[in-house]
């Protein structure tokens, strides 16, 4: 597939996006931009999610992850399955309840200001991180299969990329995401299926003796049960739930979704069914992996180069762009990729704007032309933010990008997890201008512990549980500064 039809396949993509922006951003309200003024239909959310929680960092780096953990990687996803019920049936209902258009409102009217804007601080930078290394992802694969050919260097891709996703979400926001994320769901989901059908009939397969193979043994060791190591079950399994209760039930991108549904009800379906349609799209990456690995070594495809170093991120655009296996198969990546990217990258954006407009400029405070005003000037800061951060990534980033993310999460989204813990399970109030401090010494803490070589720890392994600890220890420090014998009435 040559980089000509590849922009000409990424234009015509754009196009349909801009086209649904047009019908959903008619009313361009901050209403519509930030709730979808709460009509979206259940079922359409939950499709959408799929592609959103997915994103470019599971279409390319799961897969390519599968050569160094193997099937591993299904021990987090397991934990997946616990913490979406805990965001169904603990944390939705809060929300509903107080009728929030950002979620940490909530800390403000359970602690003060401090721990509201301490809660929007770690969102900020957790989202800005995160939306930016999806990105990158996909930024590094367009630049090396597209834009090198053409001359562009990988800053002008990245602002390209940011731009068209600004054009599309600058009207509607959330209302206008919620439908292009349904599209780019669908576009992504089929583009790994046909993936697997496709390269599956190149090696003379059908689907059933591929998962009967001797070769998919080679992948697909799913427990690791050495303590020690980063891996191992019980760390992934307790890192899994707790980065889905951070990262979707306390992380505003995806809690905006859930809040434009008509009941809370309606919510709870979407988060339900929407978990058993993600842990089957895992269940298909993984596969894909191992089938990438089996196919390179089989046609002796070396391992792709980014700056002089092997990437296994880039061997499934390596192998569907120049593997030999047609225009289909070359077609159906870039769509699944784009819509993987965009499908993230756009509801971060979107997330982002409101939770700062609301959270840190109090935009629901002010006249509603100078609301929109400030929406719109927001939305083009944060747009210039993640194209900074991006960019800084190619020079910094050497790891796999999901384990990167992982890792990044766990440091990140700790204080969240332990603010809204200490708020409610239990009755206590704080000493709220003393939060920022307890939220900064928990992730330096944290830092810290991460750093020690395992050498020093007995050969163990410091892995994903260093968000549930992380939590925890926000949790006890706030327990430190509360309130002795001053008490809510209830736990909120």
């Amino acid at each position: 597939m040559t980089a000509t039809q590849i922009l000409l396949l990424i234009g015509a993509y754009f196009l349909v996006l801009i086209l649904i922006s047009y019908f959903t951003g008619k009313n361009d309200s901050n209403v519509d931009f930030f709730k979808a003024g709460k009509q979206s239909p259940w079922y359409v959310v939950a499709f959408g999610m799929v592609g959103a929680s997915l994103s470019g960092v599971t279409f390319i780096s799961v897969p390519g992850w599968v050569a160094d953990i193997q099937f591993n990687y299904f021990q987090v996803v397991i934990g997946y399955i616990f913490g979406y019920l805990v965001v169904a049936f603990v944390l939705l209902p809060l929300y509903y309840k107080l009728n929030l258009t950002s979620i940490y409102e909530y800390l403000l009217e359970r602690f003060g200001t401090v721990s509201h804007k301490t809660g929007a601080f770690f969102f900020f930078i957790s989202r800005v991180l995160g939306a930016s290394f999806r990105l990158f992802l996909v930024a590094i694969v367009l630049q090396q299969f597209v834009f090198d050919d053409l001359g562009v260097r990988f800053e002008f891709t990245v602002t390209i990329s940011i731009l068209l996703i600004w054009l599309y979400t600058n009207r509607g926001g959330i209302k206008t995401i919620v439908w292009t994320d349904t599209l780019q769901t669908l576009f992504m989901l089929t583009a790994v299926v046909l993936s697997i059908i496709l390269i599956n009939d190149a090696l003379g397969w059908s689907f059933g003796e591929f998962l009967a193979s001797d070769e998919l043994k080679d992948y697909s060791s799913i427990l690791q049960t050495d303590i020690l190591d980063r891996n191992y079950f019980i760390k992934s399994f307790l890192g899994g739930m707790f980065v889905t209760i951070c990262m979707t039930g306390l992380d505003q991108d995806m809690m905006q979704k859930n809040l434009t549904c008509k009941s809370l009800k309606d919510a709870q379906k979407n988060m339900v069914s929407f978990t058993f349609v993600l842990v089957g799209a895992k269940i298909l990456f993984l596969l894909l992996g191992a089938l990438l690995f089996i196919y390179a070594k089989r046609e002796s495809i070396a391992m792709p180069l980014m700056d002089g170093t092997p990437k296994t991120d880039l061997l499934f655009p390596e192998i569907a762009l120049n593997g030999g296996l047609g225009l289909a198969l070359a077609v159906t990546f870039m769509l699944g990729l784009i819509a993987a990217a965009y499908s993230s990258a756009d509801s971060a954006l979107t997330s982002l704007t409101t939770s700062f407009c609301v959270d840190f400029l109090n935009v629901e405070k002010k006249s509603e032309s100078e609301q929109k005003k400030i929406r719109k000037r927001t939305h083009i800061a944060m747009s210039f933010i993640l194209v900074v951060v991006i960019i800084a990534f190619k020079y910094i980033l050497s790891s796999n990008v999901i384990d990167s993310l992982l890792t990044v999460a766990g440091y990140t989204y700790g204080p969240l997890l332990g603010l809204f813990a200490f708020g409610i399970f239990t009755k206590h109030t704080i000493k709220d201008k003393y939060v920022w401090i307890v939220a900064i010494l928990s992730v330096v803490i944290i830092a810290s512990v991460a750093s020690i070589p395992a050498s020093y720890l007995g050969g163990y392994s410091v892995g994903y549980e260093l968000l549930p600890l992380n939590g925890l220890l926000t949790f006890f420090g706030l327990w430190l500064i509360r309130n002795k014998g001053a008490n809510v009435s209830t736990a909120q």
